[in-house]
């Protein structure tokens, strides 16, 4: 961990480096006069929109919708399967069919699905218009970084994994009380002018209906990765014979929740970072070239608890499609089986931080407990 005084309130990191865009917008947080204690950047830490991903803010009654994001309970299933070997030929056939039967990127449902939390949707504005678009999207992969993969597990079992959100619902929600804030922000002056971290005082109107659409958003997004996840291992298990699951983790990495640090009740932002508590088990995925970590939390509190939610990207989506080529992705991903029909090149394994790294950074925040290794991959 390396300690920066650069603001207000201490900035406490373990990424090796951090890039000049998101230390700015590090030194924004720990400028704010809500900002309690410190800011913490974990491994995996780079620029975002008002707040770097990978950061950890913990506030005293103000809750800042940018400081979640725009991808509300985004996240990642591991499961554990019974299944010891697959051949080349299962995997590819896994691969194949999931690109066929599971909607990918922008693609929704023909026909609407169920969810008992459709019935217990708040009466909200921004949720009730969403609600019925996101019937067809429930149990949808998305685009960007979200993926769902076969892995070889250093336990000798096959694992699989999804990393999907909540779709449009987090998206709306996000901007739709950004605004409001910003609006706010021109009255209460609680942050500097475009910093882009307009906030709610968590106990107002505004602040307690972001609170609970945000926890809406994240159960549908759990939702979404559990329907995500019924349709991929029954492709799975019809090719391999799988019968059984037998460890599953489901855990996001964009949210707030009221918690208690330093003995004070606080509001701990985790954007692109999750929860690390003594014993809780966490995912730490690479990319879709190199591996992935099931990891045990240390429970550290310099950390607000928290760890890194993946690798970390090293080159924008925008970048890494300027500069890699098919050939250089190719070579990258020798011997996995993946698909890449619109020459996106933007998750290339070489756009993202090294792994290993990254773990061994946060050896004092989690303990790795199983190694992932990618056999196949699918993405939006």
């Amino acid at each position: 961990m390396k300690v920066l005084n650069l603001g207000k309130i201490l900035i406490k990191s373990w990424a090796y480096e951090i890039d000049e865009a998101a230390l700015k917008q590090a030194v924004n947080l720990s400028n704010l006069d809500f900002a309690y204690k410190h800011i913490a950047l974990m491994a995996d830490v780079h620029s975002g929109f008002g707040m770097p991903i990978g950061g950890v803010l913990a506030s005293e009654g103000i809750i800042i919708p940018n400081a979640v994001g725009v991808d509300i309970g985004c996240g990642i299933i591991g499961a554990k399967t019974d299944v010891i070997h697959i051949s080349k030929e299962e995997i590819k056939n896994i691969v194949d069919k999931s690109h066929k039967k599971i909607p990918l990127g922008f693609e929704s449902h023909k026909n609407p699905k169920s969810w008992e939390g459709f019935k217990k949707a708040p009466k909200y504005e921004v949720i009730q218009s969403e609600l019925d678009s996101s019937r067809y999207q429930i149990g949808t992969l998305g685009g960007g970084n979200h993926f769902m993969s076969i892995e070889k597990g250093s336990d000798g079992h096959i694992w699989l994994m999804v990393h999907s959100g909540s779709r449009n619902f987090g998206y709306k929600v996000a901007n739709y009380y950004n605004k409001i804030a910003k609006e706010l922000n021109k009255e209460n002056k609680l942050v500097p002018e475009k910093t882009d971290l307009y906030g709610l005082f968590i106990d107002s109107v505004e602040g307690e209906e972001y609170f609970n659409s945000m926890k809406y958003s994240l159960e549908y997004a759990k939702a979404n990765r559990e329907e995500l996840f019924r349709q991929f291992y029954r492709i799975f298990a019809e090719e391999t014979g799988s019968r059984e699951i037998m460890e599953k983790i489901n855990v996001h990495h964009n949210y707030a929740s009221i918690e208690e640090h330093f003995g004070k009740e606080v509001v701990v932002h985790r954007k692109g970072a999750i929860k690390a508590e003594s014993g809780e088990l966490g995912i730490i995925p690479g990319s879709m070239g190199t591996p992935s970590y099931i990891v045990e939390g240390l429970g550290n509190e310099e950390s607000f608890k928290s760890c890194s939610h993946g690798a970390g990207r090293v080159l924008s989506r925008r970048q890494a499609n300027k500069i890699f080529t098919e050939e250089m992705v190719n070579r990258s991903m020798e011997g996995i089986v993946f698909k890449n029909p619109k020459k996106d090149y933007s998750e290339a394994p070489m756009a993202y931080k090294d792994i290993e790294e990254v773990i061994k950074n946060q050896e004092d925040l989690v303990k790795p407990i199983v190694k992932l290794s990618p056999l196949g991959v699918v993405k939006g």
